[in-house]
């Protein structure tokens, strides 16, 4: 079962969407040891999928592999339709991929604004990058009252807000987003879910979001992938995850 996205108004008899993220048996790990094991699902354009399981599940590698940072064993990666085996991690960028990993990478000597400029360094359009950057500090207040201020100024919320500004400045098609919540308050956790679900619906970003708070994810999800020991166990609409009690006492911890 691969995952759809949500049935919008007048859509009932229009024909499905084709993937924007396609992930075909893929089969990847670390020297002679695979983590991820025949793993396929897919990412409808305008659609938040997440990814759920324990830790040591394969999440993490599974967004490595779609960004290019793991070659698989064996399966393929495609973007919208495109096989990824030969674009190297730059040039997904530049067809409209963004990785925020597990940790925020924010380089913390340079200035907010600084760091933002960073996710555009490689536009063509200058005028363009600018008004990306405007859009980052309408969405992030917080960032555009902290322009001058260094990252490691900055507290936890504010640097991931600052990590997943400067993949929007790429103005990318999908986001891969790794633990954003990892060490975060509830309320800021609320407010990036929310800011999550705001740019789907309002600019039609997919998401690849690798959560380990469930409650959280499957709250703005449309779809969630549960894995475990690398293989893909479930896959299904979010309500429904969130109302199989078998399934997450079993692989979700709750």
């Amino acid at each position: 079962m691969t995952a759809q996205t949500r049935q919008r108004p007048g859509a009932r008899h229009a024909a499905p969407e084709e993937p924007l993220l396609r992930i075909e048996a893929v089969t990847a790990g670390y020297g002679a040891a695979p983590v991820l094991r025949d793993v396929s699902l897919t990412v409808p354009p305008g659609a938040i999928v997440a990814v759920l399981g324990a830790n040591g599940a394969g999440k993490t590698t599974l967004l490595r592999t779609v960004s290019g940072l793991l070659r698989p064993a064996a399966g393929a990666v495609r973007l919208a339709g495109e096989d990824l085996a030969r674009v190297p991690v730059e040039h997904r960028v530049r067809r409209g991929m963004a990785h925020v990993p597990e940790g925020r990478g924010v380089v913390a000597e340079l200035t907010v604004d600084e760091n933002l400029r960073l996710g555009g360094l490689w536009r063509a359009d200058r005028r363009d990058a600018r008004r990306a950057l405007d859009e980052v500090y309408a969405l992030f207040d917080p960032l555009a009252r902290r322009r001058g201020h260094a990252g490691h100024q900055l507290s936890g919320g504010e640097r991931q807000m600052l990590a997943i500004g400067r993949a929007l400045v790429g103005r990318p098609r999908l986001l891969l987003l790794d633990e954003p919540s990892l060490g975060l308050a509830p309320r800021v956790t609320a407010q990036l879910m929310g800011l999550l679900a705001r740019l789907r619906d309002d600019t039609g970003l997919a998401v690849l979001l690798v959560e380990q708070n469930v409650r959280s994810a499957l709250s703005v999800a449309d779809r969630g992938v549960v894995m475990s020991l690398g293989r893909v166990v479930r896959d299904a609409d979010a309500a429904l995850l969130r109302d199989d009690d078998a399934l997450r006492h079993a692989y979700l911890g709750f």
